[in-house]
């Protein structure tokens, strides 16, 4: 019985060491890299969108659109334009000492039009403040995806630096162990093959701790890519994903970007087949220029106006079925695609509010296996430091509680996953 408590006694000396090495390397984990930049969630999701060059692109489409709105409009402001020209012939023309055409003369004249009946042009402003209204909504969509990637990718460097805090502390597991084989079999007291097996459990163990650091080091390289950064990026601190409340009504609906960009075609393609009516309209214009030649002629006095009615009258013109036609088919394009939209949004709410409830039940039962398989590892260790059992018994458990960790990881992972998707699914995001 003393030897038993001089065992225990001695273990419990060699795990403190153990404990302390592995919170060391978990301190060490959680430190930077030297000169490798950090960004917390926000800032890495705000970095993307001010740096995407999808996101300016779609705001240079909607600079675009209101240059096109402006041309509208001008179909309301009167047309003003001047006129010079100097004709210069070989000689005079006249007859009995007058003269009709001087030989050089200058004429000065200006013209004001304005469109007193154009019902299509007009129509044509309408049209184009719909094309402003959807490049924004596109541009909303465009941003809203370049979030999610750069979420994403926080996300999967979040879950990859997990993975490497459960190996490294199973790594300094092993690591205590494999001491502890070597100073008994130092003392005479152990077995070489206990010693081989805790070498072995270690090598392993450092294999899984490189791997790990790999699969940091891309995930840190896919977040640099997604903020546009020179070099990879870190994450620093866990991402904020409030959990979202289930709706009421349909209303989120018109918060989701491609619910509303696609709202906006059909919106505008409504209008274009409401006004297709006015291209059958009569276009009126009028006109006024003054006019003002310098020598005059016998014929042209030096100053002279001139004021013009146009009136025009469509009566036949064959295009006009077949584009309304058209029209009226890429409405109904619109309209297809916007039903399908809906069905699929509210598809994908459904999904990620069950997602977001099982994972997080997912989540207790993984955190509660992986910390019953940590205390079991604790006790086989104990026992086997004590001489109760073999180290067969501590690889079996080592191998147990690492893996119920990296379930609880992924859970974990899959957790935060769920709930960026519910936010992205109600429109919330970013």
């Amino acid at each position: 019985m003393s030897r038993r408590f001089a065992a225990l006694a001695l273990t419990l000396s060699l795990l403190r060491p153990a404990c302390e090495a592995a919170a060391q390397t978990a301190a060490a984990s959680d430190t930077a890299a030297p000169g490798l930049e950090q960004l917390t969630f926000g800032e890495a999701v705000a970095r993307a969108i001010a740096r995407s060059p999808s996101v300016g692109e779609a705001a240079q489409a909607i600079l675009q659109a209101e240059a096109l709105l402006d041309r509208a409009r001008t179909v309301f402001l009167p047309l003003v334009y001047g006129n010079v020209g100097t004709a210069v012939l070989d000689a005079a023309r006249g007859f009995d000492g007058n003269v009709v055409q001087p030989r050089t003369q200058t004429a000065f004249s200006g013209t004001v039009s304005y469109a007193l009946l154009d019902a299509a042009r007009w129509a044509n402003k309408n049209q184009a403040a719909d094309r402003v209204g959807t490049a924004r909504a596109a541009a909303l969509e465009t941003r809203q995806h370049v979030a999610v990637v750069a979420a994403q990718a926080y996300l999967a460097v979040i879950a990859a630096e997990r993975q490497r805090e459960i190996t490294l502390r199973n790594r300094d597991t092993a690591q205590a162990l494999e001491d502890y084989a070597r100073a008994r079999l130092d003392a005479g007291q152990g077995s070489r093959l206990n010693h081989v097996r805790a070498v072995q459990q270690r090598a392993s163990a450092e294999g899984l701790v490189q791997l790990a650091e790999l699969f940091v080091r891309r995930a840190q390289e896919a977040l640099g890519v997604a903020v546009f950064a020179p070099a990879p990026v870190g994450a620093r601190g866990e991402p904020t994903l409030p959990p979202a409340p289930p709706p009421t009504d349909d209303l989120w609906l018109a918060e989701r970007p491609d619910v509303r960009l696609f709202s906006a075609e059909l919106e505008a393609r409504d209008r274009i087949v409401a006004d297709a009516w006015k291209s059958w309209l009569p276009t009126a214009t009028a006109s006024f220029t003054p006019r003002y030649v310098t020598p005059a002629g016998l014929f042209e006095p030096s100053k002279t106006w001139r004021a013009f009615f146009q009136l025009e009258i469509p009566i036949f013109d064959g295009t006009l079925g077949s584009e309304k036609r058209f029209k009226l088919a890429e409405r109904e394009s619109a309209r297809l695609r916007l039903e399908a939209l809906q069905v699929e949004a509210r598809s994908e709410l459904r999904a990620a509010q069950e997602a977001v409830k099982r994972t997080e039940q997912i989540v207790a039962a993984m955190q509660l296996a992986a910390e019953s398989a940590r205390e079991a590892l604790r006790i086989t260790e104990i026992a086997y430091r004590a001489g109760a059992t073999t180290n067969i018994e501590v690889v079996q458990a080592q191998q147990t509680a690492r893996n119920a960790e990296i379930e609880a990881a992924v859970a974990e992972d899959r957790l935060r996953q769920a709930r960026l998707d519910l936010l992205v699914a109600l429109g919330l995001f970013p």
